[in-house]
């Protein structure tokens, strides 16, 4: 599959703040634009998580922007195995990797989540939170999927400690080694959907060891928060923590909590040995569920909106919302743009960052 789209330039409304702050990285991205469709040829849809290449290996090139599928071709959630591949310098779109819904290794199946990283080696991890019918009655508490460089999957990652992996992962990647962040929203989590608020959710570092031509092998993993809050949905299937991002210097991971509106930190999260307790970064504001969540060049967090199609700029030392750009505003939703925002990645220049658009399928920039 190839497809080559040209660039559109949004509507100025998507450029317009619900308040701007000067020095704040939002201030700088004018410019929204569409790259490309993120349907490939088997129909799937509902694009989730975003991820840029660190480095060229096999068919990856380092900056391609990788996005994967939730839903296949009948809209059906938790059923969607695609990831693709943008390239941004030929603008083309081709087809990373299809991934068997019935992968062994993985209980329930298939349906790629926001959880996604590919390493600097050039190996591929993906988080599969699946479904038979499209709904969290028949939903598995899935795995971790890892294929290399060329789309060809290498094996999963699975156990007590995964179930239904979903937040978009947060990295420290050394070449030989790797540790992943990884929020799992699966554990008490059924039918009815729309069923009682669940606190057990938890995030989960995985440490890795990455032999030279060999698959990653996994050499410890640590629960360091759990309890967090999870529900079922029949529109977005769970709500749960999503976004996970680490401060520059690795120490702190801060997590979009979006059921209870706020942003949390976990200090030490790369040496604590147990699920400590959790610090509060902000609250509500600006933020309408907090979703994927990404740090911005400054060292402030950029966070995309559930319930509308804002994404939102957080100075995370202060604990302050900056400020709230439309990215999304769709009138088709109520508010606009609302359950259309789920990945964001920053560009590689870091002028500015690559988003999903979950109404119209289509990958987005922001510079």
């Amino acid at each position: 599959m190839k497809q080559i789209l040209l660039t559109a330039t949004v509507a100025s409304i998507l450029i317009a703040s619900a308040a701007m702050a000067d020095d704040g990285f939002l201030a700088k991205p004018r410019h929204h634009n569409t790259l490309a469709s993120s349907v490939p040829d088997n129909g799937d849809q509902n694009p989730y998580a975003i991820f840029v290449a660190p480095a060229s290996v096999g068919k990856i090139k380092q900056g391609d922007v990788l996005v994967d599928n939730f839903n296949n071709a009948s809209n059906l959630q938790g059923t969607g195995t695609t990831i693709i591949d943008y390239h941004p310098d030929t603008q083309d779109m081709s087809l990373f990797a299809n991934i068997p819904h019935d992968l062994k290794g993985c209980p329930g199946g298939v349906g790629l989540t926001t959880a996604m990283a590919v390493l600097k080696s050039g190996w591929v991890i993906v988080g599969s939170t699946p479904s038979a019918d499209g709904t969290t009655a028949t939903k598995g508490p899935g795995c971790l999927i890892v294929l290399d460089a060329n789309g060809k999957v290498s094996g999963t990652i699975a156990g007590a400690n995964i179930n239904d992996p979903w937040g978009n992962m947060a990295v420290i990647d050394r070449s030989d080694t790797a540790t992943l962040f990884v929020s799992n929203t699966g554990f008490g989590v059924g039918a009815p959907e729309g069923a009682a608020v669940v606190n057990k959710a938890t995030v989960l570092r995985i440490d890795l060891s990455i032999p030279s031509g060999h698959a990653p092998v996994v050499k410890n993993q640590t629960v360091i928060a759990s309890g967090l809050s999870e529900q079922a949905a029949k529109d977005v299937f769970v709500i749960g923590p999503t976004g996970l991002a680490l401060s520059a210097d690795n120490k702190i991971l801060y997590v979009s909590d979006a059921i209870n509106n706020r942003v949390v930190a976990i200090d030490n999260a790369a040496a604590r040995t147990d699920a400590g307790g959790l610090r509060e970064v902000t609250k509500d504001g600006f933020l309408r569920r907090p979703l994927a969540m990404v740090m911005a060049p400054n060292g402030n967090l950029l966070v995309t909106n559930g319930k509308n199609g804002q994404v939102v700029e957080i100075d995370p030392i202060a604990g302050k919302q900056l400020s709230a750009q439309w990215i999304d505003a769709d009138k088709a939703q109520t508010p606009p743009g609302s359950g259309d925002l789920f990945g964001i990645a920053m560009t590689t220049s870091g002028d500015g960052f690559y988003y999903v658009e979950d109404d119209t399928n289509n990958l987005m920039v922001a510079q």
